[in-house]
């Protein structure tokens, strides 16, 4: 009873900013905007109405999409053709304006008596009803029993209130959701989708039994996880939020992870330059000679010895096999020419052994078990190890920077994704035979290059791809989600983009394609794109300190969304703001 109290008296005292008004439905609400209001900035405005609906008080809340200006009068002709001449036409300009609001309905709550149920516009309410500025304080009264699970991004675009989130583990049982969620984050570069996918990792992070997989091949995830923080942008310590959460944080580089395949060495082989330097130069005829050259080695050298010098002169050995050169050089003469090449290597002993030193050896480090290092299946496995109660959060970092003294380009970084990616997909339906629930997050950086809507001429990238379009399809049913974050909306595969479950949309997709692609996902809700389009480049801000984020959200993300409406916010600006909000202060230093 005393919350039944408490909720009617912050209601009473919610500042009215006007009334419902003619034509509405239950789609959407004309607004007549009080005159105390009309000086407010109101387009975005997180608003409420208290109505009746079978017998018992109910609360509907949305955002305010629009607001327009009305003056039948100077619509007239003639009164137009006087203000065209005088500029005013008194007393109707200014006296005689009436503003309009457009309203979409976002989530609805029925009195129970003891509690707020979720429900929904099934009537009307009368013109007249008063539509009143939603608070902090009502929101948290109405999503009272749902607090725990609230996570906050940001306050509602265009409004003062925080907008209230969840991001349930993908597992049954308490603050669970039952099942994965695909989830994309899109928006051009600066628009802040790095950090808004740091801040819900972070809310993932929150559950002990969830675990969370990183490919990051830009290096920017392991560089926030090992505290190297930037002067400039949103200095997030992912790191010491993570220790303060007891998260295992486990970040493997290029340099740290050990490749135990012997196919990845043919492909990689073939990408160096190793066949080049002895004029081997059509694609076929190299692919051909290093499966001669595996079929040689395997099962007398192990990968992990294929670093060696003797390792290199047994594979030299095997090139130099007429048997072996016959198969990639069917010719005779591309063979005379290959076997006259081959014994000038033979003749120059320094010759060869900078052959070994600038090419094979680069390649076969990739493969050496390094003091520090760990196997691709070893590291899947930990992660997606369901058994222990702990789960940690693995980054896998492939930027460029971390390959120093390994061959390393993008096609090589696209097979080891692929080797990663396949990894945990076998794994996953594994656990899904032995009826266990993966619980598990995979973040995807650069998405759009990963997984590209035109098929990529590189063999590597299109094999990534069909990866990706495949655990998308099958994995969310192994407990398994994915997050893919993107530059660009419209270059992403279409398969992808068809099994996302949650999305965000930071500024920069309100022209041309991108446009009509957000169009598509959103059903061409008319107000809805105008609120987007409505989004200032945050980089045009006078400084840092006052630069906006803003986003538009869809999906079963917020206890106010369920009606499927966009919903709307802008991120936290600094990073104490985020973690005293969602109580992830630090405790000391480390």
């Amino acid at each position: 009873m005393m919350s039944k109290t408490i909720i009617k008296k912050l209601v009473e005292n919610a500042e009215r900013i006007g009334t419902i008004g003619s034509p509405s439905s239950t789609g959407e609400l004309s607004l007549d905007i009080m005159g105390t209001a009309v000086k407010k900035k109101l387009v975005g405005e997180l608003v409420f109405f208290e109505f009746s609906q079978d017998g018992k008080p109910h609360y509907a809340l949305g955002q305010i999409t629009e607001v327009q200006l009305r003056n039948i009068w100077l619509e007239d002709p003639t009164m137009r053709s006087l203000a065209r001449q005088r500029g005013q036409v008194n007393p109707v300009s200014g006296e005689q304006d009436t503003h309009l609001g457009q309203m979409t309905v976002s989530a609805v709550f029925a009195d129970e008596g003891d509690r707020f149920e979720p429900s929904i516009l099934g009537t009307v309410p009368p013109t007249g009803t008063f539509i009143k500025l939603a608070t902090d304080e009502i929101l948290e009264k109405l999503l009272e029993r749902y607090q725990q699970e609230i996570f906050y991004l940001g306050h509602v675009y265009g409004s003062t209130p925080k907008l209230p989130l969840w991001f349930k583990h993908f597992s049954s049982g308490p603050h669970g959701a039952g099942e994965a969620y695909h989830i994309g984050i899109f928006g051009k570069t600066g628009s802040g989708k790095s950090v808004l996918a740091k801040m819900i990792l972070l809310a993932y992070a929150r559950y002990p039994n969830m675990a969370i997989f990183v490919i990051d091949p830009q290096g920017e995830f392991s560089k926030d996880a090992k505290g190297e923080l930037r002067a400039e942008g949103f200095p997030l310590n992912l790191r010491k939020t993570l220790l303060q959460l007891n998260k295992e944080v486990i970040i493997k580089s290029v340099k740290e992870l050990v490749l135990n395949e012997w196919s990845l060495f043919v492909e990689i082989l073939c990408e160096s330059k190793f066949f080049e330097l002895i004029s081997i130069a059509h694609p076929n005829n190299r692919r051909m000679a290093a499966e001669e050259i595996q079929r040689g080695l395997k099962g007398k050298v192990k990968l992990d010895e294929l670093y060696r010098e003797e390792s290199f002169k047994k594979a030299w050995r095997v090139l130099g096999d007429d048997k072996v050169q016959k198969r990639f050089y069917p010719s005779q003469e591309p063979r005379r020419r290959f076997q006259s090449i081959y014994e000038d290597y033979n003749s120059d002993s320094e010759k060869l052994s900078n052959l070994y030193e600038i090419t094979w050896k680069p390649v076969c480090e990739l493969f050496r078990e390094r003091p520090g290092a760990v196997k691709i299946n070893s590291l899947i496995y930990k992660t997606f190890d369901t058994q222990t109660l702990e789960r940690p959060v693995v980054i896998i970092d492939l930027s460029r920077e971390t390959a120093t003294g390994l061959f390393w380009n993008d096609t090589i970084q696209s097979l080891v994704i692929k080797c990663l990616l396949d990894g945990i997909t076998h794994l996953a339906e594994g656990a899904y035979r032995r009826n266990q629930f993966l619980n598990t997050l995979v973040i995807l950086d650069e998405a759009h290059r990963l997984a590209p809507r035109e098929k990529p001429e590189n063999v590597a990238q299109e094999s990534v791809r069909s990866s990706l379009m495949d655990a998308v399809r099958t994995t969310r049913k192994y407990g398994l989600g994915w997050m893919f974050i993107s530059q660009t909306l419209s270059s992403l595969h279409k398969e992808i983009i068809g099994q996302l479950r949650i999305f965000f949309f930071g500024f920069g997709l309100a022209l041309g394609t991108e446009f009509q692609a957000l169009r598509e996902i959103i059903g061409g809700d008319p107000n809805a794109l105008k609120l987007y389009q409505s989004f200032r480049d945050p980089h045009s801000s006078f400084d840092i300190s006052s630069r906006q984020y803003a986003f538009m959200t869809m999906g079963p993300v917020s206890p106010l969304s369920f009606a499927g409406t966009p919903l709307f916010f802008t991120a936290f600006n600094t990073p104490e703001e985020f973690l005293e909000t969602n109580n992830l202060i630090l405790q000391g230093n480390e």
